[in-house]
């Protein structure tokens, strides 16, 4: 009997131990859809679905999901990761690419890695924003990428940096803000920077161990007169017209990454056109490849496999670096190796991800520059005139599209994709552009076209939905209204359940299903970030970082300005869920609306007014906001008192007094440059008080 109880003993051990053991984050563990303890990568699995196994907290029991413990991330802004979690270790980034390790039993910080992007930056530092989507974990190590450009590997267990890689070129106004993907010992990483300067896109892997360089592949061809670099480029450059690599070109993909272990390609979503308007960069015409495309590339190589062109010249920022969702589905009743996708453009598609052929495409939303696609070709029929031909056209959608990069899950249980959609018009004009003497910005923001919501986008605006659509009939299963239109992305479980948090601070899950609102938390902020699940000790969590952020919340002005996520004022948090918690938020400021400060005895100069408003559109627009409106990332110049004095705004804007808050130094402006500044700030407050007062 004792001998029983001593073996039994030793098992159970064991048992624990090896559930203890440390998970091989490698190609087997990353591509197991059945494990759902841990979520190893950025879509928790390489199909990207964000679906999770897990079944303990489940439509029956959702109404018991409470709080159960909270992080406080003082001095962080942008929250957008999705967090990483490996045998009771989470990972995520915060602002500026720093890194946290979070011991989820003791439940504090294990430690942090901060990369020091602002001093790395420098004057660079203009392009891009503080927020960062997340890393990628592979055998022991963490990788990020920065703003400046840098992707970096870091020990898992110690946080202490093992290598550095340089990926773009310091000179050039390139910049990275999302997640690495990691696969047969690699990590790719792509960039950004399509809208402030002549760039060229591409996406790099390295070497995980050593940081060394695999393989690069360009996203659209460079000077013909320099030679191409292999015969795809050649093949590229014949659906080019003009002198376009005097503007770089684009296809700049910053986010939209899938590794196919089943086919060993990498499939990336490219982006859009440097500068936007085709009129410029390609004046005669062309698909110009590869722009706004998924593109298939072998995993080891990085050789050219084949292409799917979403919107061909385009010319409106329709980029296509939104999630790519791998998936078995079954059409016509024969089973399809599906790659799902959904671009800004309005579309839905399905396609062959063995031959790149597409399947099907149907709108998901308001989508008036095309009809429909056609099947046969493959092509999206236009309609006459949604390329601002006279030189001014509204178009449904604007540049943030129908669908932004907010991620999108697919349940395999019930069919069904769910992504938050928004459908919010644009004018484009390039009325006062002159192609053929345009000369790309460096480092500021000119794409070739003025945009604005124009008058149908008020103070307040709803034009925003989470839709389940089904990918194989192509049609809507059922759509539920979001608040505002900037809402975060999406998580689906076998327990039936969707989780999403929305812009308006609250935190809900519906039954997958038929979308009803099974339960609901504020977490008194606006939520940027996708929820993640797991287990420790065998219990189920939901966690969410919640942290306002991000390209809408700090160009979009008046439309994500509507919730009151004011700057600096609303705190950051990461926030544990699980069955019958019981933890309180602790007390949280109200949503702050913007005060403008007008001076009456102020005489606003019309000129000098004008004068400041294309200075504001080209430098502060894409951190402050359209028409000076800031959506809570930076603050909101009306109200600032900074800008009242020519003196404290030449300190801040000129001499960079505010460089480590994030605020980079514009010395190229002069005083003139200022009071004209002053000048159209002072307009747009009044105008803003006057439209608050009615």
């Amino acid at each position: 009997m004792q001998n029983r109880y001593r073996w039994g003993f030793l098992a159970a051990l064991l048992v624990s131990s090896l559930a203890l053991a440390d998970t091989v984050v490698d190609g087997a563990s990353i591509t197991d859809e059945q494990q759902g303890a841990n979520w190893l990568s950025f879509g928790r699995t390489y199909s990207e679905q964000r679906f999770s196994p897990l079944t303990a907290i489940n439509v029956d029991n959702v109404k018991q999901l409470g709080l159960d413990w909270l992080l406080e991330l003082p001095g962080e802004r942008s929250l957008l990761s999705t967090p990483l979690v490996v045998d009771g270790m989470m990972y995520f980034t915060a602002s500026y690419s720093v890194i946290y390790a979070v011991d989820l039993r003791s439940r504090q910080i294990a430690w942090t890695y901060d990369p020091k992007v602002l001093d790395a930056a420098g004057e660079r530092a203009r392009i891009f924003w503080d927020s960062n989507r997340g890393v990628a974990y592979w055998k022991g190590k963490v990788f990020v990428a920065t703003g400046d450009g840098r992707l970096l590997a870091v020990d898992a267990k110690t946080g202490k940096q093992v290598w550095s890689a340089q990926t773009t070129d310091p000179t050039k106004p390139l910049y990275i803000n999302g997640a690495p993907r990691a696969f047969r010992d690699k990590i790719l990483i792509g960039n950004g920077g399509t809208e402030v300067g002549a760039t060229r896109g591409y996406v790099t892997a390295y070497d995980a161990v050593t940081g060394e360089q695999a393989w690069r592949f360009y996203l659209v061809p460079g000077n013909p007169a320099d030679g191409f670099e292999d015969e795809t480029q050649a093949m590229a450059a014949k659906t080019w017209t003009g002198e376009w690599w005097k503007h770089g070109g684009g296809g700049n993909s910053w986010h939209g990454w899938t590794y196919d272990p089943e086919f060993n390609r990498i499939y990336i979503g490219t982006g859009n056109g440097s500068p936007w308007n085709r009129k410029i960069r390609s004046p005669d015409g062309g698909d110009n490849l590869f722009l706004c495309a998924i593109v298939a590339l072998d995993a080891d190589t990085g050789k050219y496999a084949w292409h799917y062109q979403t919107t061909p010249g385009e010319t409106w920022d329709y980029n296509s670096n939104m999630d790519i969702v791998l998936a078995d589905l079954s059409i016509d009743g024969k089973p399809v190796k599906a790659l799902m996708h959904a671009p800004k453009n309005g579309f839905f598609y399905v396609i062959d991800r063995s031959t790149g052929k597409l399947i099907s495409a149907e709108k998901i939303g308001k989508a008036t520059w095309a009809t429909h696609v056609d099947l046969k070709t493959g092509r999206p029929v236009e309609v006459p005139g949604a390329r601002y031909e006279d030189g001014e056209e509204l178009i449904y959608p604007g540049p943030f599209g129908v669908h932004n990069w907010h991620a999108m899950s697919f349940s395999p249980a019930t069919g069904l994709a769910y992504l938050p959609i928004l459908e919010l018009p644009f004018v484009f004009t390039d009325k006062d552009e002159k192609p053929a003497t345009w000369q790309s910005p460096s480092f500021e923001l000119d794409p070739g076209v003025r945009f604005s919501p124009g008058d149908e986008v008020e103070l307040k605006i709803d034009a925003a939905w989470l839709l389940a659509w089904d990918p194989v009939k192509q049609k809507e299963a059922w759509k539920v209204k979001l608040p505002g239109v900037w809402n975060p992305g999406t998580m689906t479980t076998a327990g039936s359940l969707v989780f999403e948090g929305r812009a308006d601070g609250q935190l809900v899950a519906y039954r997958a299903q038929d979308g009803e609102s099974l339960w609901t938390f504020d977490t008194k902020v606006g939520i940027s970030a996708p929820p993640v699940t797991y287990e420790v000790d065998g219990k189920q969590y939901i966690s969410l970082l919640v942290g306002w952020g991000g390209g809408g919340a700090s160009a979009a002005g008046n439309v994500t300005a509507q919730h009151g996520w004011a700057y600096g004022v609303h705190p950051r948090r990461l926030l544990t869920f699980a069955l019958d918690g019981t933890t309180a938020l602790p007390p949280t400021p109200a949503p702050h609306l913007t005060q403008p400060v007008v001076q009456e005895d102020f005489k606003i100069d019309p000129q000098l007014a004008d004068g400041g408003n294309t200075i504001y559109g080209r430098k502060c627009l894409i951190c402050h906001g359209v028409g000076g409106v800031a959506g809570g990332y930076a603050p909101d110049l009306r109200e600032s008192q900074v800008p009242l004095y020519l003196e404290a705004l030449r300190d801040v804007v000129v001499n960079g007094s505010r460089h480590e808050r994030g605020m980079p130094q514009f010395k190229e402006l002069t005083d003139k440059d200022l009071t004209a500044l002053q000048h159209y700030l002072r307009y747009q407050a009044r105008a803003g008080a006057k439209a608050a007062s009615k």
